[in-house]
C-alpha cells in the first residue's frame, strides 16, 4: 500500500482533449516534472514535443494508440504504437477491440494485442484499456485473461471518455484475475486524493487522471 504522500509518483498526468494546444502540453510536462508524476500521457501527435520537454527528467513519455474506441484494424494500432515509440514514447496505452470482445472473437482480440506487444520493443510498457463500462463481468474476466496471455504489463479500467470510469469493484476484479502476472491501472473519474487512494487500496498500481493538480493541492492542506 503506497503512502499517500507518494501517490503523485504513480499518477499518469493526462491530457487527451481534442483541442489541447501546444502550450497546454508544455505546461502539462512542467507540472509532471514539478510534482514527480510517473508519466505524461497525450495523443501521438504530441509525442515528439513531450519527449523533448521531459528529456533529462524521471517522468516517462506516454501515448495512446487505438484510442478511444479500439476499433482500428490491428495493423493500424501496431503502426501507431511503433511510430510513437520511434518518436520517444516509453509507455503505450491501447484500447481493447471491444466489438470483437462482445462478439466473442477472442482470437482477434488476442492477435490485436499481440501486434502492439511486438511493437513495444526495448522495454516499452504496454497497457490495455478494457473499457469496463461496456463489458459484462464475464467479459472483463476473459479480457484480463487474454491480456495476461498476450504478455501485457498493465490492464486498465477505462478511457474516461465512455459511459463510465474506474470503479473499486472493477479494480478488485482485475487484480484478482491478473494476480502478479500484470499490473492494474485505474483511470476515469478519479479526481480526488481520497478516490485515488481507494483505487490503490483496491489493487491499482497506477492512476490515470487529468486531476493531478487538484490531488496535489489536497496533499498540501
Amino acid at each position: 500500500m503506497i503512502d499517500k504522500n507518494n501517490i503523485l509518483s504513480i499518477i499518469d498526468h493526462t491530457l487527451l482533449k481534442a483541442d489541447a494546444s501546444k502550450e497546454q502540453i508544455i505546461q502539462l510536462c512542467q507540472e509532471a516534472i514539478h510534482y514527480g508524476a510517473a508519466t505524461v500521457f497525450t495523443h501521438g501527435f504530441y509525442t515528439p514535443l513531450v519527449a523533448e520537454q521531459l528529456a533529462g527528467s524521471n517522468v516517462k513519455v506516454g501515448v495512446t494508440a487505438g484510442f478511444p474506441y479500439g476499433a482500428q484494424p490491428p495493423e493500424v494500432k501496431a503502426f501507431e504504437a511503433r511510430t510513437s515509440i520511434a518518436q520517444g514514447a516509453q509507455e503505450v496505452d491501447i484500447v481493447l477491440n471491444i466489438g470483437a470482445m462482445k462478439s466473442k472473437e477472442f482470437d482477434i482480440v488476442y492477435r490485436d494485442i499481440c501486434g502492439v506487444r511486438e511493437a513495444c520493443t526495448d522495454g516499452v510498457i504496454l497497457k490495455v484499456i478494457l473499457e469496463n463500462c461496456l463489458l459484462t463481468r464475464e467479459e472483463k474476466i476473459r479480457a484480463c485473461e487474454i491480456c495476461v496471455k498476450a504478455g501485457v504489463d498493465f490492464v486498465k479500467t477505462s478511457t474516461g471518455l465512455s459511459t463510465g470510469g474506474a470503479t473499486l469493484e472493477d479494480v478488485r476484479l482485475m487484480r484478482e484475475v491478473v494476480g502478479n502476472k500484470a499490473k492494474v491501472k485505474a483511470a476515469g473519474g478519479i479526481r480526488t486524493l481520497e478516490s485515488a487512494l481507494a483505487m490503490v487500496e483496491a489493487g491499482a498500481d497506477r492512476i490515470g487522471t487529468s486531476s493531478m493538480l487538484a490531488i496535489a493541492k489536497e496533499l498540501c492542506k
